[in-house]
């Protein structure tokens, strides 16, 4: 190998090389072409939106590869006639890289462990070729080339016109220096990140699906009180509505349309303050939001009305507006008819059951072309406590439970954020050699 150097990684800033410090005394600093011979890379082909299956050719899409690692999964079937135009197929111990992406996810890349002859490159994807001058191991250069380190290399030398689109050239690429142990340390250090990062990926499991089940829970409680009350001991009655069901057999059940008036009143949101409609309820219009030109297209909200957002792929998103204001077209409006409590709406509407019912009622190809009506929605029948003291004796109780349900989740998602953290800086500092890896008889340690 050549000799030590502990400085010069072209592209690093002076702080990540400080960061850095001396590399261990048997580490060298190398470019990328003394390890890869070259790229090979795939080329635009047509094909469907339908992954490929059944032994058919598929082409990847650049979504293959990124924090979970490559996702064979993520590609489209190429058309038949276009089968003669696919040429690098997957390859197992080769690294796939995203060569042109967003700039958070240019580089993003994966480790291949098996042969996949069905799929194929896209112009926008490398494979790598290693060098037989330099012994690598294709695992160890895996971690290397997706450590937070490089990623910040590749995207602060990635280049492109367009803001949202930035590309790696293979020149800079290869050009890059980077901190190379011996092959005997590479591969040490291939074990240890592969058994330490599935404990951590374990535990990330775990709790995922720990928060999901208390999302279930939680939709669960909602379901069930919105459509039975508090008591379990009163009386039911067959409601006569499938997605309800069984009912306390003094609640009333009414349509939405003699319940609620349609507000579609069209207004500007120079007159009238421009709101978001989110799974969170309705709030001022967020920085996120699509704007559009339309601003006196828009629907008038008042104080008190029910807004629900008509497509499918805002499934969730409605809410008891506390604001005057005005939202998207896309959006119905409910005025209601009524003395009815807020907050029971807020959980009836956003239970689990009448979205599903809210959307079967709906029309249209894919998720967000997907549409619901008013005219349809209006038939849709609803159940609800006679008096508004139930109603919001409902709503507390529903506040209560389903806020410290909400604490648990918010929880568990810090602590698979904080353990994605630990994986990811791990990571980093083992291949950087701030941290060193040995030997042990368990394995490395």
């Amino acid at each position: 190998m050549t000799a030590l150097k502990t400085s010069g990684y072209i592209g690093f800033s002076r702080t990540q090389i400080a960061s850095l410090g001396r590399l261990p005394p048997h580490w060298c600093s190398l470019r990328f072409k003394d390890l890869i011979a070259s790229f090979l890379s795939g080329v635009s082909v047509n094909a469907t939106d339908i992954p490929a299956s059944d032994g058919k050719i598929g082409v990847l899409k650049v979504s293959c590869v990124g924090v979970k690692g490559f996702r064979p999964e993520e590609n489209k079937t190429v058309w038949k006639e276009e089968y003669s135009r696919v040429r690098v197929s997957v390859k197992r111990d080769t690294i796939i890289i995203s060569r042109a992406n967003t700039p958070e996810l240019v580089g993003a890349s994966a480790y291949i462990p098996q042969d996949y002859p069905n799929l194929f490159l896209s112009d926008k994807l490398w494979q790598t070729v290693l060098s037989k001058r330099q012994e690598t191991h294709p695992k160890w250069l895996s971690y290397l080339i997706g450590s937070s380190s490089l990623r910040f290399l590749f995207a602060i030398n990635a280049t492109g016109a367009s803001p949202s689109m930035k590309n790696l050239g293979q020149d800079k690429f290869m050009a890059l220096e980077i901190p190379v142990p011996p092959l005997p340390d590479q591969e040490i250090i291939a074990r240890w990140l592969d058994r330490e990062t599935e404990r951590i990926d374990r535990k990330v499991a775990l709790l995922e699906e720990k928060a999901r089940l208390y999302k279930e829970l939680k939709q669960s409680l909602i379901n069930e009180t919105v459509t039975r009350g508090l008591d379990p001991s009163a009386p039911l009655r067959d409601s006569g509505v499938d997605w309800i069901g069984d009912i306390p057999e003094h609640w009333r059940i009414e349509r939405i349309g003699t319940a609620f008036d349609e507000r579609s009143e069209k207004v500007s949101d120079v007159d009238y303050p421009p709101l978001s409609v989110t799974m969170q309820g309705i709030v001022p219009q967020l920085d996120t939001a699509a704007k559009t030109q339309h601003n006196d297209n828009r629907k008038r909200v008042a104080k008190g009305d029910y807004v629900i957002n008509s497509r499918s792929d805002r499934r969730g998103s409605s809410g008891v507006s506390p604001l005057d204001g005005s939202v998207s077209v896309i959006n119905i409006v409910l005025e209601p008819r009524k003395n009815f409590c807020g907050d029971y709406l807020h959980h009836l509407f956003r239970s689990y059951r009448f979205i599903e019912e809210f959307y079967r009622n709906g029309r249209g190809i894919v998720d967000d072309l997907w549409t619901t009506k008013y005219s349809v929605m209006k038939a849709i029948d609803f159940a609800f406590p006679p008096t508004v003291e139930e109603q919001q004796a409902i709503a507390n109780y529903l506040d209560e439970k389903t806020a410290k349900i909400d604490q648990i989740i918010e929880s568990v998602a810090e602590q698979v954020r904080l353990l994605k953290e630990l994986r990811k800086t791990l990571i980093n500092d083992v291949v950087t050699g701030k941290i060193r890896v040995t030997e042990t008889k368990g394995g490395a340690a």
